[in-house]
């Protein structure tokens, strides 16, 4: 895809993850948001909902495409409430100190 044709959201979104990998800052922030899930019990909230759904429905009745579309929505809320707030306000800190 043509960086022209993009959106200005995405093109945003590539410019940040090119700035990002420039500077060596990607994987350290995404090393500290998976701590930052895992101290807040994201992860484990996710999980148990998952197996939740496995346990209503039985293991052969459950894709991993039937998790994902379940649990995406729900997962996006918690993380919202959780750590995205302070995670996406650091990401445009980041970014217009580096434009």
């Amino acid at each position: 895809v043509l960086f022209t044709t993009m959106t200005p959201e995405a093109r945003m979104k590539a410019t940040l993850n090119q700035k990002l990998t420039e500077m060596g800052e990607r994987e350290r922030l995404k090393e500290l948001l998976r701590t930052k899930l895992s101290e807040c019990g994201w992860r484990d909230q996710v999980k148990a909902h998952c197996k939740e759904i496995i346990k209503e429905r039985g293991l052969e009745h459950v894709t991993v495409e039937d998790l994902v579309a379940e649990i995406t929505p729900k997962g996006r809320g918690r993380f919202a409430n959780n750590v995205g707030k302070k995670n996406i306000q650091m990401l445009r800190e980041v970014h217009h100190e580096n434009l």
